[in-house]
């Protein structure tokens, strides 16, 4: 089986696929078009967001068996159209789950606790204790949207805290012993932190807006390491200004381009994101909430187990 590799990934993903008996090739800098021109010639091909695999790429790709992405989304391939190919697609959202739950609790407990602000007045010169007196997590409501790999990931983390943990998802039945499913409308009303954890769809696309926030009965935390789609920045912004949302931890942002990288393509920043980084109560990582060392071998190596187990089994 010929396999592209059109991303940079751990070595232990081409190693892998070498002992299963791929034949590995690796194109990194050329063009769509370019890469569009000779996909014809792989059975496989393994990304992670470089750019989008639409319906007249996947024309092209006449022996194609399967998409590998090395991370949890596929958003940046035409499902469908794919499947209509008859082409397996796999993803590897269980590798990098854990990062991504250990990420979104840092930001909690940074927000509750000031850190950024205490770290960046201390280096001014200034000692203001009362001003970053902080918030106990104990005893709160935490109210998380999307229950799969890394809802469940975060949710376990809090167990070590005394806290509700609720969650809401489209599919029946995925509550387990560290959260309970429950409605929105539960959400809203009990929650004083919001997680978000959905995959990029229709249902989640601009969630977050300003009907949704004001929904809430309480002032609340948003956490965002889902992805930036499904918060109307301008409305986090109304809403931060107003202190019906008292922080923000986003990992992803509305304004991010579909390959996740060069954020700072063009000199005017909407005025939104201008408040946003020049805020006390926000707190911004460049989408690397499932980036870590650990994650990046096992996001690999998770990769070579399912085309194993698809096209390798004995």
């Amino acid at each position: 089986m010929k396999v592209l590799h059109i991303d940079r990934n751990h070595p232990i993903l081409l190693e892998g696929l070498e002992k299963l008996g791929c034949t590995n090739e690796e194109d990194y800098a050329s063009s769509k078009e370019s890469i569009a021109s000779k996909i014809h010639q792989y059975e496989g091909i393994v990304i992670r967001s470089r750019f989008k695999i639409d319906a007249a790429f996947l024309d092209k790709a006449t022996r194609l068996k399967f998409i590998a992405r090395v991370g949890a989304g596929l958003e940046s391939i035409d499902l469908d159209y794919a499947a209509k190919k008859g082409v397996q697609l796999i993803a590897a959202p269980e590798g990098n789950r854990d990062a991504v739950g250990e990420h979104a609790v840092a930001l909690l407990l940074a927000l509750f606790n000031k850190i950024k602000q205490a770290d960046m007045q201390i280096r001014s010169g200034k000692w203001l204790r009362e001003a970053n007196r902080g918030v106990q997590l104990s005893g709160k409501t935490v109210g998380l949207i999307g229950y799969g790999n890394m809802g469940k990931a975060f949710a376990k983390r809090l167990r070590g805290f005394d806290v509700e943990v609720l969650c809401y998802d489209l599919k029946e039945g995925v509550g387990d012993e560290n959260c309970r499913q429950t409605s929105l409308t539960e959400i809203q009303e009990k929650a004083t932190v919001l997680s978000l954890h959905t995959p990029f769809n229709e249902a989640s696309h601009k969630m977050i807006n300003s009907d949704f926030i004001s929904g809430f009965h309480h002032p609340f935390y948003l956490l965002n390491t889902a992805r930036g789609s499904a918060v109307v920045t301008a409305d986090l912004v109304a809403a931060l200004e107003s202190g019906k949302i008292v922080g923000a931890g986003l990992d992803v942002l509305e304004y991010e381009n579909g390959s996740f990288e060069n954020f700072f393509e063009n000199e005017s920043l909407p005025k939104a994101f201008e408040y946003l980084i020049h805020s006390d109560k926000v707190l911004l990582s460049p989408h690397v909430a499932g980036w870590t060392d650990a994650s990046k071998i096992k996001l690999a190596q998770t990769c070579v187990d399912k085309i194993a187990a698809h096209f390798f089994a004995v």
